[in-house]
């Protein structure tokens, strides 16, 4: 089974058990889902830095402690699912549990595939398939939909924007950085179709372009830490490669405390002309010799 396969498996894994704790609505509780298993959820303040969630095990008894050491509902709720992920998926109880106990670092930034796994068990069980789109459809493409999603989720601005860029129709990108460096990036399938073979992906470590606003608003710390937010145009060629210059809009809001920078490029007119070129496509005679 391939990556694509088994994190499709994982999500068709988290929307069963949504179906079998009859969750028919946002936003999806994952401390009810532990307390139905019978899984102790318990805050842990001394949890080590950078650690963001704990799944304990004492004979059949099962716990999960969450990291407080970041005030963020959301990334509290996801670091649970997380540790649920690893309760609920094939092989994970025998492979993260050989010693009783195993620490978890969710958030999207490890390659071990077992926490990539987790971290996309989190991610469909809180914001699931069917209830994301569903909900998504009522926003233009843009920061203000990830913000609406995430306040209707409860999840954080991150595992939104993450999320968002793999249910949208919509051709957009979210580009998250620290100071002058880009720390990862995320496409929409239809933001790389656009691309194609031009795309150049934003990789981890490579400069944020210069003269773009989000340049200008990470050199200004206190307004990354503050949850400021800003906004303007931007040429996509500069962020994301492409045989031509293309202006779309670029959003820009602090993530506070994390010291990181969301970054969401999106134009309303790029699936316009897609959906125009479709238009003419279909309507296009087409004759045999």
């Amino acid at each position: 089974m391939n990556r694509a396969e088994r994190f499709f498996s994982v999500e068709q894994r988290a929307e069963a058990l949504l179906r079998d704790k009859g969750i028919l609505e946002l936003p999806v509780d994952p401390f009810s889902i532990a307390e139905s298993e019978g899984i102790i959820v318990e805050p842990k303040p001394d949890t080590a830095k950078g650690v963001s969630g704990m799944l304990l095990r004492d004979g059949d008894t099962f716990g999960i402690m969450y990291a407080t050491d970041i005030q963020n509902e959301g990334f509290q709720r996801f670091s649970i699912a997380h540790e649920l992920g690893h309760y609920f998926l094939e092989g994970h109880p025998e492979h993260v549990l050989d010693n009783g106990h195993h620490a978890s670092h969710a958030g999207f930034s490890s390659s071990d595939h077992y926490e990539l796994e987790a971290d996309h068990f989190a991610a469909s069980l809180l914001m699931p398939h069917r209830f994301f789109k569903v909900a998504l459809g009522k926003y233009a493409p843009g920061l203000d939909a990830i913000l609406e999603m995430a306040d209707l989720c409860k999840t954080s601005l991150t595992a939104t924007a993450i999320r968002y860029t793999e249910l949208t129709d919509d051709a957009v990108a979210i580009i998250v950085s620290i100071g002058p460096i880009i720390d990862y990036g995320f496409l929409s399938g239809s933001m790389k179709s656009f691309l194609g073979s031009e795309l150049m992906w934003p990789r981890k470590g490579t400069p944020v372009p210069q003269s773009t606003e989000t340049a200008r608003f990470n050199a200004e710390p206190d307004r990354v830490t503050q949850n400021e937010r800003s906004d303007g145009e931007t040429d996509l060629m500069d962020w994301l490669g492409g045989r031509e210059s293309v202006m779309v809009t670029e959003e820009v809001i602090g993530l506070g405390e994390y010291g990181k920078t969301l970054t969401v490029l999106s134009s309303e007119s790029l699936d316009q002309d897609d959906d125009e070129e479709g238009l003419v496509e279909s309507w296009t005679p087409r004759f045999r010799r």
